[in-house]
C-alpha cells in the first residue's frame, strides 16, 4: 500500500525476470535456462494475479482488522454464556458483523480492478494481457487516435461500475430511511 502501483509492478517484474531472484531460482529448480514467466499468456496472467493479491491484500487486511476491533464484546460474551462454540460465535456473531465491511472491500477491489494499467506497463505484458485502461490508452496513443472508441469504453466502464454499485446503494438507502422513520 505504501509504494505506487508502477514501482510495485517494476519491482515484481525485476524479480521474475530471468536474471531476477524468482526467475533465476525457477530456472535452477526446473533446470531450464530458457524458462520465463513472461513466455506465455497463462504465466503472464498468473504473475499479474500474484501482483494484484500482493498489492491489494494489505488494504483488505487493515480494513478487516479494524472491523474485528469493533465486534461488540457484550454480544460475544452473551454467546459464550449461552454455550455457543467458537465456530458458532464466528458464524453467528462475527461474520454477520463483518458482512457490510466485506461488501465494501469487495466493491473497492472490484472498482480497483477496472483500472489495471500500471502492472501491464511495468511487466511489459502488452502482448499477453490487456485491460480496459490499457485499451483506452491504446486508442488514445496510436497513430490514428480513436477518441470515440476511448470515450465509449470510458463511459461503459463507468456505467458498469454504477450497475455493480446499485444494489449496495439501494440497500443503504433503504436502511437509512428505516432508521429515520
Amino acid at each position: 500500500m505504501i509504494i505506487t502501483p508502477l514501482v510495485g509492478s517494476l519491482i515484481l517484474y525485476w524479480m521474475i525476470h530471468p536474471q531476477g531472484i524468482i526467475g533465476a531460482t525457477l530456472q535452477d529448480i526446473f533446470n531450464d535456462p530458457r524458462l520465463s514467466l513472461r513466455a506465455s499468456p497463462a504465466l503472464t496472467w498468473a504473475s499479474l494475479l500474484f501482483y494484484g493479491v500482493w498489492t491489494n491484500a494489505p488494504f483488505s487486511f487493515v480494513v478487516f482488522y479494524a472491523g474485528l476491533q469493533t465486534v461488540p464484546g457484550d454480544t460475544l460474551e452473551s454467546a459464550m454464556i449461552d454455550g455457543a462454540s467458537r465456530w458458532e460465535r464466528i458464524r453467528y456473531v462475527i461474520i454477520p458483523h463483518l458482512t457490510p465491511l466485506a461488501t465494501f472491500v469487495a466493491l473497492v477491489q472490484l472498482m480497483d480492478n477496472f483500472r489495471v494499467f500500471e502492472p501491464i506497463v511495468g511487466f511489459s505484458a502488452e502482448a499477453n494481457a490487456t485491460s480496459l485502461s490499457w485499451l483506452i490508452f491504446n486508442d488514445l496513443s496510436g497513430d490514428s487516435q480513436l477518441f470515440g472508441s476511448a470515450g465509449a469504453t470510458s463511459v461503459l466502464t463507468i456505467v458498469g461500475v454504477v450497475i455493480l454499485l446499485m444494489p449496495v446503494l439501494v440497500r443503504t438507502w433503504r436502511e437509512f430511511n428505516r432508521k429515520v422513520v
